[in-house]
């Protein structure tokens, strides 16, 4: 298992992190995303749980800082998850306000499924540990997510002769096919189905496989919180991303083919690794995508699929 004050902390940071900008949510959600990975698989090698500790640990303590400037905001990464002191306890439905706030943006792409990816972890904690729903923490929850309403789809690179694009019409009007897709199943399908076929071409944008993953865990676990009817209303926007994401040039000539690890992460000693041979901003994306990779594995029947997938995920441990 991964030690509680993990969860504690997550929660802690998510609550600040609307001081910091929408994209410091990051560092709180990789924390209750480690957490919550060591809740679903307490069997795993206690060295897997140690190392993914260790791994929290270095974004307790800013190694990755990329996601806001403390310069500009007035804070750094270790102040971000340093809670004032309070008398507070916990009292609020933060599961409720939480999917109120998320309710507005959830229906279209926001920053490659950001709303919906936080506010699914914050959801999970608040409803599994009401002791930590402090209004302060709900307020600034809400803030976050709430954050996300005017945010659009992120973005796409196209290539060197187009470079980076920001779309702002809907894939259909821009001649891109968006599945069929309409239930949590067939979406969790889907997913793996897309990693298997693109983890190892080389797309940049619209936040990768890292972030598909992760979107399609976020629905998931929506609906195993009770909020059945926001996980499906959610699923247009994991139709736009995957949509996108397909759209996308592979573009192994212009930045180099995909490395693969040569472990499963689940191995202990996989966890050697310290830093990818290809991936920005890798701390954060790990374990929040080991997590999501968990999830979505439950909805996915197929066992020849769920093994094929993990050992496509190896492309994104590298």
């Amino acid at each position: 298992m991964i030690a509680y004050h993990y969860l504690e902390r997550g929660i802690a940071g998510f609550g600040r992190a609307h001081l910091a900008g929408s994209m410091s949510g990051h560092l709180g959600s990789a924390l209750l995303a480690g957490y919550f990975l060591g809740e679903m698989k307490p069997d795993l090698d206690p060295a897997v749980h140690f190392a993914i500790e260790r791994d929290l640990e270095r974004i307790l303590g800013g190694e990755e800082s990329v996601w806001f400037d403390p310069a500009k905001v007035g804070m750094t990464v270790e102040d971000l998850f340093e809670e004032p002191e309070s008398a507070e306890t916990g009292k609020s439905d933060g599961t409720r306000i939480i999917a109120s706030a998320l309710e507005p943006n959830l229906g279209k792409l926001r920053q490659s499924g950001h709303n919906v990816i936080f506010a699914s972890l914050a959801i999970r904690a608040f409803s599994g540990h009401p002791d930590l729903a402090t209004p302060a923490r709900i307020e600034g929850a809400r803030k976050l997510i709430a954050a996300f309403d005017t945010q659009g789809p992120g973005r796409g690179y196209l290539g060197k002769g187009r470079g980076w694009v920001s779309p702002r019409t809907r894939p259909e009007e821009e001649g891109i096919e968006v599945p069929a897709y309409d239930s949590l199943e067939s979406m969790a399908a889907a997913t793996f189905d897309f990693v298997i076929e693109s983890a190892g071409e080389r797309r940049q944008g619209y936040g990768g496989d890292f972030h598909l993953i992760d979107h399609a865990a976020a629905l998931i676990d929506l609906a195993d919180c009770g909020l059945t009817g926001l996980a499906r209303e959610g699923i247009r926007a994991h139709r736009e991303h995957l949509a996108r994401l397909r759209a996308l040039p592979v573009l192994d000539e212009e930045l180099g083919r995909l490395k693969k690890s040569e472990l499963d992460p689940f191995d202990p000693d996989y966890w050697r690794q310290r830093q990818s041979v290809q991936w920005d901003a890798w701390l954060t994306h790990r374990v929040k995508c080991l997590h999501g990779f968990v999830v979505v594995s439950r909805l996915v029947e197929d066992d020849q699929k769920r093994e094929v997938a993990r050992d496509a995920m190896r492309y994104l441990m590298a």
